[in-house]
């Protein structure tokens, strides 16, 4: 240990010490410095996490919109949070703190130097995402975000050797950095998304930034006018030294490292399991954040919001009702049921995770290196969750893994608890557990209403509370057990004949009797026959009599060869509408995806093409704009999905202006917006309306597998002039868009999903 360390831990205990206290100024001296210092820390975070939804909704577009990029992103931001508290440490260690202060004060001024922040030109098509995303975010926002990661943890050491009244206990501003975090999540898709274009929100940001490096001089300068940096004498820093407080073991930083990289992974495990439904956007990044900084904020707060015991109660309950709706996800389709329990999981995980932590805090003169190993175990969780589970997971298991991991992180009472005789005792407890999820996860219970399996759900974490809350161990056994039961059965019964993971997300080809299905994520991106003489009709989305067919069919009834360009290519069911004569083109920005449809023994729709099909890897509207000049198509067909959502940056005026630059004369637009959970109907009828195009409505039946279900599947038709829409009838079920709700059209500029959410 430094003699640094040692006057850091020992400045407020000196200052109370009669041999110093007649050596401090008055107490009015000290008067607004605590104010001083929460203000700046509030600051300081509040810029620091305003700018992780604004940069990541910079690069979204040129990423294609994946769901992945966000965790890519925070891998990022923990990493470089990481090397701002490592700076910070090692400066603590080594620096006195007023060559700190004008050390950190430099810093900011060079970062100050690189905003505002901007983001280049998008990565060629056959870079490699991850690490052009993470290249591009170190050489834009590095160093400012450096700057500001060390700021709390330094504030915080400075304000306890400022001889301020409360600096023996500077954890409490810990808190007020989560605060101003997780207002800073809050405020961006309620207040500044919806209301500030990015370029605006680069500038508004800069000039917080200035600002706060005004609070820190104001900070430094304020402690030395109330004699701050205070050097306690000899005997008090030899008493402290000596106590046992100050000694750290290997197990106490293992023990930070883990209570600190659990509800980090399940954050990033919530958040990609909820964006590949929903959509990759700010208002779904942010929330899952904004209650992990809630948890730490509530956990390092003077009070403590529920009692230890209760606490644990709760965890249980949602941690097993969200087990059991993630095994029958099918039966949840409401997004303001499945989210908010998925959240509820994560706070309350981060409660007990982060209320451990601050249980088990150190002496003040091991603050900045405790944030430190905290730091690191929230980076290990987004490495383990961006850059190991993908390799070694073929579908996103990392999240109940961790969800199991919750578990073991408990509060410990032993593997057996009271002795090993009872062992038999908690193994039957473990596996009658097990049982009781397995069979609330059975099919059968589809029968019961959403509310109803809802509540089955949250009583099962309930019972597993009851039964095995004393033995986090045994507990998590049985929810291993349960995993593994559910997850085989289901592999074998789906029959699956591949899985496959990528940065663009998780897709798998089941094969059940008669039929070649892709599914990615939860959705059903194609259906095939099996049987020879019917493998070359278009089923799910594109079947024969609904919207898509009809749309054909008028466009066929005026242009007998046509050229095509197909934006999301699936499984290429729309290949089965090609003609003699034809030119089609599709644009897929997931490699794995182009092997899969070229693949025959999965599906022939591309090689059972009677006209030329060409396939571009890529980002379509990226590979659109880019054509050979004067090449134009007929029909721009956008059909591009994640799961359930559609990449936002393909629905812009920027976006739209490009396809219509394509769009031969007469031609037509067609985009597939069937959407459990976000209704896109407003958001292409603002678009025509400001570009003075005609548009057409349908959504109709579609069988999905021919005889086994139906789904409605809703397409729109735009064009430049309305005759060019008059094959699409009243009588077919094509009528004019008329928008649910008035929104400003989207731009690359400004998007929000708030306003088109189905609550």
């Amino acid at each position: 240990m430094t003699s640094n360390q040692a006057i850091d831990s020992s400045a407020s205990a000196a200052a109370r010490s009669p041999a110093v206290m007649g050596e401090l100024p008055s107490s009015r001296r000290f008067r607004g410095i605590e104010v001083l210092f929460t203000l700046a820390i509030f600051a300081g975070a509040f810029l620091l996490f305003l700018v992780q939804p604004m940069f990541g909704k910079m690069v979204l577009p040129l990423l294609g919109g994946s769901p992945a990029v966000w965790n890519a992103c925070m891998l990022f931001f923990q990493v470089a949070l990481l090397a701002g508290y490592l700076y910070a440490d090692a400066g603590s260690r080594w620096i006195s703190p007023k060559k700190q202060w004008m050390l950190h004060l430099v810093l900011l001024g060079v970062a100050l130097a690189l905003l505002p922040i901007s983001v280049g030109a998008a990565p060629a098509g056959d870079a490699a995402p991850i690490p052009w995303l993470l290249g591009t975010m170190f050489l834009s926002l590095g160093v400012p975000f450096v700057a500001l990661s060390a700021t709390g943890p330094l504030l915080q050491r400075w304000f306890a050797r400022s001889g301020a009244p409360g600096g023996e206990e500077p954890y409490h501003l810990y808190a007020a950095s989560n605060l101003g975090s997780m207002l800073a999540l809050l405020a961006y898709p309620l207040l500044v998304e919806p209301r500030f274009r990015l370029t605006e929100q680069s500038l508004v940001w800069t000039g917080g930034f200035v600002a706060l490096i005004g609070l820190i001089a104001a900070c430094g300068i304020r402690s030395r006018w109330t004699g701050g940096f205070i050097a306690p004498d000899e005997s008090v820093r030899d008493e402290l030294n000596s106590a046992e407080g100050s000694r750290l073991t290997v197990r106490d930083r293992l023990f930070w490292i883990a209570l600190a990289f659990v509800p980090s992974s399940l954050l990033q495990g919530a958040t990609t399991y909820i964006t590949t439904d929903v959509a990759p956007a700010p208002l779904f990044w942010v929330l899952p954040l904004a209650l992990y900084l809630l948890s730490f904020t509530l956990a390092f707060s003077r009070r403590q919001l529920l009692r230890r015991s209760t606490l644990l109660t709760l965890q249980l309950i949602a941690l097993g009702g969200v087990m059991v709706v993630m095994l029958r996800s099918d039966s949840l389709r409401n997004p303001s049921v499945w989210i908010p329990l998925h959240l509820l999981a994560l706070f309350l995980t981060g409660l007990v995770c982060h209320g451990e932590l601050s249980q088990r805090r150190p002496a003040v003169n091991h603050l900045t290196e405790f944030y430190l190993w905290v730091a690191a175990g929230g980076a290990l969780g987004g490495v383990f969750n961006v850059l190991v589970a993908p390799v070694i997971f073929s579908r996103l298991w990392e999240y109940p893994v961790v969800l199991v991991l919750a578990c073991l992180v408990r509060p410990w009472q032993g593997i057996i608890p009271g002795g090993r005789r009872y062992a038999l005792s908690w193994a039957l407890r473990a596996a009658g557990v097990a049982a009781l999820l397995v069979m609330l996860t059975d099919p059968r219970f589809n029968v019961l209403p959403v509310w109803g399996f809802l509540a089955v759900a949250l009583l099962s974490g309930y019972l597993a509370t009851r039964i095995l809350g004393s033995a986090p161990f045994w507990l998590a056994l049985s929810l291993v057990l349960a995993l593994t039961f559910r997850m085989t059965t289901q592999i074998r019964t789906e029959n699956t004949l591949l899985v496959e993971r990528s940065f663009y997300g998780q897709f798998r080809v089941n094969r059940p009797e008669g039929y070649t299905l892709l599914l990615h994520g939860s959705t059903l991106h194609g259906v095939q026959s099996t049987n020879p003489d019917r493998r070359r009709v278009p089923l799910s989305y594109y079947a024969e009599g609904g919207p898509f067919w009809q749309l054909m069919s008028a466009v066929r009834a005026t242009n007998p060869t046509l050229r095509v360009a197909v934006v999301g290519l699936g499984t290429g069911s729309t290949a089965a509408y090609a003609a003699p004569g034809d030119d089609w083109t599709f644009y897929e920005l997931d490699p794995n995806i182009i092997r899969v449809a070229r693949d025959t023994s999965l599906f022939t729709f591309l090689a059972d093409s009677p006209a030329p099909v060409r396939v571009k890897a890529g980002d379509a509207r990226l590979s659109i704009q880019s054509e050979e000049p004067g090449r134009q198509f007929d029909l721009i067909v956008l059909d591009a999905f994640s799961s359930d959502a559609i990449p936002t940056h393909l629905l812009t005026l920027e976006a739209m202006q490009v396809f219509l630059d394509r769009l031969a004369p007469g031609g037509r637009i067609t985009i597939h917006i069937s959407n459990r959970y976000i209704d896109l109907r407003p958001v292409l009828e603002a678009s025509a309306r400001t570009l003075g195009l005609a548009t057409r409505i349908e959504s109709g039946p579609i069988i999905i597998v021919e005889g086994s279900y139906t789904t409605v599947a809703t397409w729109v038709a735009i064009a430049r002039d309305p005759a060019d829409l008059e094959g699409l009838t009243d009588e077919d079920g094509w009528m004019d868009l008329q928008p649910t709700r008035r929104i400003e059209p989207w731009t690359d500029d400004f998007t929000s999903l708030w306003p088109v959410m189905r609550w």
